[in-house]
């Protein structure tokens, strides 16, 4: 099997395409804007300066079997741009059907897009999302990946190329971006965080599971066409997730009780909503559907791979 993987550079891409090319019946071609070199003959690159939709990704797709969309324009923590609406979606959306069309006419078997559980929404009330969840996408990149989702089930509708879409929730590793590096520095500076009163409920999944389902989709048959949530098996409270870093880290969480309500008013006083629905309000994920339908279990307790991403953090690893 010929799998190309885009974004091969970035936290999951780079952990996939390594896995991939552990297997004696894979060859893996990758390609990002960044050099992504692994030191093994089952693997070849494509540097794209800028992947767009003029992009010609003949070379990359001949022979491919399954692409693996994983380049994306992800959140922006500080966003510069004059109209980030538009940004997103053509990197998001009218890049990604591009390459979807391309791959198609090259004749690829399966077209696996990894979304997100934001198409979903921000959070949950009671019930946990699963695939028959109306989606209900808020932030920007969500949308984009919304619409993606959209164009291409339009585009593919009675093709000989299948789809496979992937929405997972964050990814965690020990080198994991964005707002879990965050979480893994201030737990490592032994700041105390307010937030033991906060009982919420929050599915993630860890980087060795997501690339694990990934894997499991390039070949599985029942995995043609559908959407899948995924996610690891025990959702955990901020509080939880603060004290299994902190273990692994070789030490014990500085939580001090603060009430919701005044973290809620105090992160809107500073601009700072969507940190704290991040951090104090449910996100559940119901996964059932990867489990039964694929016969699938998450090879990382949720536990062990936190304090795992703890433990590597402190000290440097991965």
């Amino acid at each position: 099997m010929r799998v190309l993987v885009t974004g091969s550079s970035g936290f999951v891409g780079a952990a996939l395409c390594k896995e991939l090319c552990s297997l004696s019946d894979v060859f893996v071609v990758g390609s990002s804007r960044s050099e992504c070199i692994l030191s093994v003959d089952n693997f070849t690159f494509f540097k794209f300066d800028d992947a767009s939709e003029h992009s010609n990704w003949e070379d990359a797709l001949r022979g491919v079997d399954v692409v693996v969309h994983l380049a994306a324009r992800a959140h922006v923590l500080s966003e510069t741009g004059h109209d980030p609406a538009a940004q997103f979606r053509k990197a998001n959306v009218i890049n990604t059907l591009a390459l979807a069309e391309q791959a198609l006419a090259a004749g690829v078997q399966r077209f696996i897009f990894i979304s997100s559980i934001g198409v979903n929404g921000a959070c949950t009330h009671e019930r946990a999302f699963t695939e028959l969840s109306v989606p209900d996408p808020h932030a920007l990149y969500a949308a984009s990946k919304w619409e993606a989702e959209q164009g291409l089930t339009a585009l593919l509708e009675g093709t000989s190329m299948e789809l496979v879409i992937i929405r997972p929730p964050l990814v965690y590793a020990a080198n994991a971006p964005g707002n879990f590096r965050r979480l893994l520095k201030i737990v490592s500076s032994g700041l105390p965080c307010p937030l033991s009163m906060v009982n919420n409920r929050r599915s993630l999944i860890a980087l060795e599971n997501l690339v694990d389902f990934i894997v499991k989709c390039l070949k599985h048959p029942l995995a043609a066409n559908q959407t899948f949530l995924v996610a690891d098996k025990q959702a955990v409270s901020t509080a939880q997730i603060v004290q299994r870093l902190a273990s692994g880290m070789g030490g014990r969480a500085r939580l001090f009780p603060v009430p919701p309500f005044i973290l809620k008013l105090g992160a809107a006083a500073v601009g700072q909503k969507s940190a704290y629905l991040q951090l104090c309000e449910s996100l559940e994920v119901d996964a059932t559907k990867a489990y039964s339908m694929l016969c699938w279990t998450p090879p990382v307790d949720i536990e062990c791979a936190l304090e795992k991403a703890g433990y590597q953090f402190k000290n440097g690893i991965g």
